[in-house]
């Protein structure tokens, strides 16, 4: 079994139009979004409608639950991905929304080498982020409480792998907004074959520069264009 994992698409349409013929050429039984799909990027509407068409698995993402919940202002969320959150809420369809709402916080699936867990932040919260550098003793209790060999979280922008004890952690860093100094799309493919697992990290070239056009064109803060362009903030 082979698994791919990509994560916080924030609209970026053509990073994830890239990923898809990647994977076409790296064929995969399954494709888990592990969510944010919206947020940041100027095309959340057709990132939605695209991982509808094509089936994948998606779990929900903290900007996807901002965009899809009524969950007031926050003030500390006054920024740049809180002015493009609203936007988005003004450009998405009652249809697309109702599809963000519906999203699971995560999920699981048994493979042969054992069962796979992803959610975007923590088991049951998106918001509340993971933290992969933590002490082994923190992350061998967490692998121990959910049963996985496999523990796929995102929301970093990072692509990152740790292996403790028996247990693999993955963050596949970003399709839409890498922040790994390397613009491009992210992708983690996990090979459930053997032993154990095997993971591989891709880094997926694209034009990013018609990304930052975009995001330009619609007049959404420029300083997200400078991240597509250059993989990095500030």
């Amino acid at each position: 079994m082979r698994l791919a994992f990509i994560s916080d698409i924030h609209g970026n349409i053509h990073a994830l139009t890239a990923v898809k013929r990647f994977l076409s050429e790296n064929i995969v039984n399954q494709v888990i979004v592990v969510g944010d799909l919206v947020g940041y990027g100027a095309s959340p509407g057709p990132v939605i409608d695209f991982v509808k068409r094509e089936g994948w698995v998606v779990g929900l993402g903290s900007s996807d639950m901002r965009v899809a919940m009524d969950m007031g202002e926050r003030a500390d969320r006054k920024g740049v991905a809180d002015q493009v959150l609203n936007w988005t809420k003004k450009m998405l369809t009652p249809e697309q929304v109702d599809f963000l709402r519906r999203l699971p916080p995560g999920g699981r699936i048994t493979t042969p080498v054992g069962r796979v867990r992803f959610f975007h932040g923590s088991p049951h919260d998106p918001e509340q982020r993971l933290d992969l550098m933590a002490a082994e003793r923190e992350l061998e209790s967490l692998a121990e409480s959910l049963g996985s060999r496999v523990v796929v979280v995102g929301g970093t922008h990072v692509p990152f792998m740790r292996v403790i004890g028996d247990t693999t952690f993955v963050d596949p860093g970003s399709v839409g907004l890498t922040l790994n100094h390397e613009p491009g799309a992210d992708v983690v493919i996990v090979d459930c074959v053997g032993r154990k697992p095997k993971v591989s990290l891709h880094k997926v070239t694209y034009d990013f520069a018609s990304s930052a056009f975009d995001i330009m064109a619609w007049n959404l803060p420029p300083v997200i264009a400078d991240v597509i362009r250059t993989g990095r903030m500030g």
